[in-house]
């Protein structure tokens, strides 16, 4: 896959002595986007140059490493195999968005307890996989690994030197570390965790290479896969404004946090700030079934 220049587009934001841009990560490819297409690039390229003829991966309901790996899957011509956490979900692949769509791309299932899937990186639990299976390259859950990482540090690129400051979601890390690692001298970069839990710093020490780099605590919305209405309206807002969709696991929060900061008075004068759009959208389907389940504003953005 060849990519297009990525765009810088400026956001439309009250003058609060700054300047706000989001970098659109989300337009490399309609179903391979995001931090999910850098991730999987030298991954693939691994697997194709090892023989390998199927990917084997693991991932919740709604996924985006899942969907993503299905439709890299379908395109580079690879057998996919997904082991989802939930044995339950077996009797809801075509009511699931993202299921139904790897399912489309020829994705086969495993669907496992919860307490089976914490074994997920063990010899143990992969070997029978294996078994099962045939012989597949194994991408861990979200992607990260150092190849992601590798992937990750070409998100910036030397006309994005002039930020100050990089801001980004963070899941399991792999893409916080690929920006801190090609990041400039004079640059911080700021990581949202869509989590909570303090864990996440000793991963991304794993791979960062500088110490130029924060995580900001204070946006997850109460966790993993958690909203608020205060935060589906942000996103419903910001895309009337700027035509830009958000998802709201990731970058969503991340942005809300950015410009909730800006207000505070956190950024210098004069700042130049870069947002990592990354991807993410195709879960905005899900979100909206469950926010229509328990009677709550949906998302009204087009993605």
């Amino acid at each position: 896959m060849v990519l297009a220049e990525i765009p810088n587009q400026l956001i439309d934001f009250p003058n609060h002595g700054v300047f706000l841009h989001i970098k659109r990560e989300d337009t490399i490819h309609e179903f391979i986007s995001g931090n999910k297409y850098r991730k999987l690039k030298y991954n693939i390229l691994a697997a194709q140059e090892s023989g390998a003829k199927r990917l084997l991966t693991f991932g919740g309901a709604y996924s985006n490493h899942i969907a993503a790996v299905a439709a890299a899957g379908k395109y580079y011509g690879f057998e996919t195999i997904g082991v989802i956490r939930g044995e339950e979900l077996a009797s809801e692949i075509t009511q699931n968005p993202t299921l139904a769509f790897a399912a489309a791309c020829g994705m086969q299932f495993q669907f496992v307890s919860r307490s089976d899937y914490r074994q997920k990186d063990q010899t143990d639990f992969l070997e029978p996989l294996q078994e099962k299976w045939g012989m597949a390259y194994v991408i861990p859950e979200g992607g990260t690994n150092i190849l992601a990482v590798k992937g990750c540090e070409e998100i910036l690129t030397d006309k994005d030197g002039d930020f100050d400051y990089i801001c980004c979601a963070v899941g399991t890390g792999g893409t916080i570390a690929g920006l801190i690692n090609s990041s400039v001298m004079h640059q911080q970069v700021l990581g949202f965790p869509a989590l909570k839990g303090e864990f996440l710093k000793e991963e991304i020490e794993k791979f960062a290479k500088n110490d130029r780099w924060m995580l900001v605590n204070d946006y997850h919305f109460g966790g993993y896969g958690k909203v608020t209405p205060e935060l589906i309206a942000f996103i419903n807002d910001f895309y009337n404004q700027n035509k830009i969709p958000l998802d709201p696991i990731y970058t969503g929060k991340m942005v809300f946090g950015v410009i909730d900061l800006i207000t505070k008075g956190f950024f210098p004068k004069d700042s130049k700030i870069l947002m990592i759009h990354t991807g993410g959208l195709q879960g905005i389907a899900g979100m909206n079934k469950k926010l229509q389940t328990k009677k709550l504003p949906i998302l009204n953005v087009n993605a």
